[in-house]
């Protein structure tokens, strides 16, 4: 795949936004391991692979291991993941999908037990910002690293 726009030379000041936003959420007060998996998850589900790429590898460093990250797109079928973490995984594929979830009471009153109001808002806009990165590096064909080549 050849990349069509290189996003971060051709509007710097708009990828620095982005950047800013992300700088805030990693800073906000949600556990980064959290934070890796919605990335992961959110990442998984649009299919961008730079930032399965990258926030796979974020999550090792932090200590995430294989297996969960392996289990990560079947995480309904795993007991490897907390409540906690199912209630954020559920609200970021919804909010991921929301053009066919609609976002349905079901969900939020699933995931309201395991936040705060404020902590939900962070999530929300967590998985808001994981999303617009995804969508930036999929329409501009982002190309991630390669160790080995088919």
């Amino acid at each position: 795949m050849k990349p069509r726009i290189d996003y971060a030379a051709a509007a710097p000041k708009a990828y620095q936004a982005l950047l800013a936003l992300d700088a805030h959420v990693r800073a906000c007060g949600i556990a980064p391991s959290l934070l890796d998996l919605v990335n992961v998850r959110t990442s998984q589900l649009n299919g961008c692979s730079l930032c399965i790429y990258l926030h796979t590898a974020e999550a090792r460093q932090r200590g995430e291991s294989e297996e969960r990250l392996y289990l990560l797109s079947a995480w309904r079928e795993s007991s490897l993941y907390s409540d906690r973490e199912r209630a954020a995984l559920e609200w970021a594929e919804t909010l991921t999908l929301v053009s066919h979830t609609h976002v349905p009471d079901e969900v939020y009153e699933l995931v309201r037990p395991h936040f705060s109001e404020e902590e939900l808002v962070k999530l929300t806009i967590a998985v808001g910002s994981m999303n617009a990165f995804n969508r930036l590096a999929i329409s501009m064909r982002a190309v991630h690293p390669a160790r080995h080549t088919a």
